[in-house]
């Protein structure tokens, strides 16, 4: 028996695209969070704490908690864990509030 999510359900989602992460092209499934997209590609963090510098990524995974916050396509304190990931967007690693990225 298939232990692949996409198979056990008869899945097609579609075919993959690409979306930058701090530069970096990360492959991602129509449908997919961000946060999803960025689990998927193997990377854990993508913020950093206001004052202690931090790293943080999911936690909750629902949309509660503040933890997966990045700045997608020059939007601050976007929630990664709810934000769908689109092809050819841009997302970065959010430093502290976020406000800095906005200048």
């Amino acid at each position: 028996m298939s232990r692949d999510p996409l198979a056990l359900v008869r899945a097609d989602p579609g075919p993959a695209f690409e979306f930058s992460f701090d530069g970096e092209p990360v492959t991602a499934l129509p449908g997919q969070s961000i946060a999803a997209a960025l689990w998927a590609g193997g990377r854990l963090s993508w913020r950093r704490t206001r004052n202690a510098g931090r790293p943080r990524g999911a936690f909750c995974g629902m949309g509660v908690c503040f933890d997966c916050l990045v700045t997608a396509d020059g939007r601050a304190n976007v929630r990664a864990c709810l934000a769908p990931a689109v092809p050819g967007g841009t997302v970065v690693t959010q430093e502290g509030t976020g406000h800095a990225d906005t200048h």
